[in-house]
């Protein structure tokens, strides 16, 4: 079972990790340029693009959950829809996107304020990487789907070429032909589909067994309800999540410039514990969902005790770290001595956050593998609606800025607390519908 977990989870947290190095080379080439407005209009750039495209998470999410449990089944004809239906929903969202690029782009510069000419580079920024929606919501799906068939080396071999030619194709087009922020949209681009094609070889090479189920699946008609009642719920939870989110910045920046500089690197350190943590989240979303479809309940329960040993094991590991590095780790993000001691009263919450979030993370992982998705969503509007936003209003005249980290750590106890809860019931108690053949109805569609 150790094995099973850290087969999934050690090539999980290294793909997680590409994904920060990605936006540090960015960020690296733009401050080297003469003009600074290159690196606001990346970084707006790139704050439009992973808002629009957090919102369509559910894209992977849900099509491991469903993949998992078809694969557990050993159900060909439910793993070519859970592939082939997600796969077509993306693309139309994709070429959405691009229809309505323009409105779009007013909408996003018109909330996010900047200097004429950083939105003149933002722009460039953006025209040219809208074009890569197609490749990245697919990517989503196909990694994904990868995931529910316990295979999380292709997801990692995909991240490293997209990655790898990102950082190799801007690095061409920003030293050498001098394309500045929208070099770096350009490499994006060409990466992108070059993961979109490293996929769907990966893909096609290793499971062409299912390929005779492919367009069968996709013309099947029935049981969509489920399929969207699932991934809608995943839709609701994503929102509350970025609500909160977005309402900690917003409310950092009100209390000053300074606080918010500071609460931006201090999540950081949240943000780093997550990408470990969410390798381990991620194989829950594997093997919770192929064991429930088995029906292996005894590996079901054994699976989610092992899960949350090596989470928590990790996450007091960060704590420990964060706890006796604080000020060198700090360092590596500022060199602002005035911004370490205005951050050292707040280290107890970067301390608990990793002691504190693993439980609603790996919980998390779990919930989607077992397509528990109507009490995923409800444990995250409790959270956000009745525990997050009170704290943050009752407590706000008496702890300052302590308020907004006091609400977020109540937010992730809820979190953890009411999916807890729900488990007997939506987890240890839960049933997939038995499946059927293409020629009636498929749960899974």
């Amino acid at each position: 079972m150790n094995k099973q977990i850290l087969a999934l989870a050690i090539p999980n947290i290294l793909t997680n990790l590409a994904v920060p190095l990605l936006g540090i080379v960015d960020t690296a080439l733009m401050g080297r340029l003469d003009n600074l407005s290159y690196i606001g209009a990346i970084a707006i750039g790139s704050l439009i693009f992973n808002f629009v495209y957090w919102i369509f998470g559910f894209l992977r999410m849900g099509t491991t959950g469903f993949t998992a449990q078809a694969h557990g089944e050993n159900n060909r004809e439910a793993l070519s829809s859970s592939l082939m239906r997600p796969l077509s929903i993306a693309l139309g969202i994709a070429l959405v996107l691009i229809a309505v690029q323009i409105p779009l782009a007013q909408l996003s510069f018109y909330l996010i304020q900047s200097s004429p000419e950083v939105e003149v580079f933002a722009r460039e920024y953006f025209f040219i990487r809208i074009w890569a929606a197609p490749a990245t919501l697919m990517l989503y799906v196909l990694n994904g789907w990868f995931l529910g068939r316990q295979n999380a080396r292709y997801p990692m071999y995909i991240a490293f070429l997209v990655n790898g030619v990102n950082i190799v194709a801007s690095l061409y087009f920003v030293k050498v032909l001098h394309l500045n922020a929208a070099g770096v949209a350009w490499g994006t681009l060409i990466a992108e589909y070059m993961g979109l094609g490293l996929a769907l070889n990966l893909g096609f090479n290793k499971y062409r067994d299912l390929i005779p189920y492919l367009m069968p699946s996709l013309r099947q008609g029935t049981e969509l309800k489920r399929f969207f009642l699932v991934n809608g719920d995943i839709f609701i939870r994503t929102l509350c999540l970025l609500l909160t989110f977005g309402f900690f910045t917003a409310e950092s920046a009100r209390l000053g410039k300074d606080v918010l500089a500071v609460n931006t690197i201090l999540l950081q350190f949240w943000t780093l514990m997550a990408y470990g943590i969410d390798g381990f989240a991620f194989a829950a979303e594997s093997l919770v969902g192929k064991y429930l479809g088995a029906g292996q309940r005894h590996l079901l329960k054994q699976t989610i005790q092992r899960l949350f040993l090596w989470g928590m094991g990790l996450g007091v590991g960060f704590a420990l770290t964060y706890f006796l590095f604080f000020s060198s780790l700090f360092g590596v993000f500022t060199d602002k001595k005035e911004l370490l001691a205005m951050a050292m009263p707040y280290m107890i919450w970067v301390v608990l956050g990793p002691l504190v979030n693993t439980p609603c993370f790996i919980w998390d992982g779990i919930y989607i593998g077992a397509t528990a998705s109507v009490a995923m969503r409800n444990a995250m509007l409790i959270s956000t609606l009745l525990v997050f936003f009170p704290c943050y209003w009752l407590l706000l005249p008496y702890l300052g800025n302590h308020t907004l980290w006091v609400a977020m750590l109540c937010f992730m106890v809820s979190r953890g607390v009411t999916l807890t809860l729900g488990a007997p019931r939506h987890i240890f108690k839960a049933s997939v519908p038995e499946p059927k053949t293409l020629t009636g109805s498929c749960p899974y569609f």
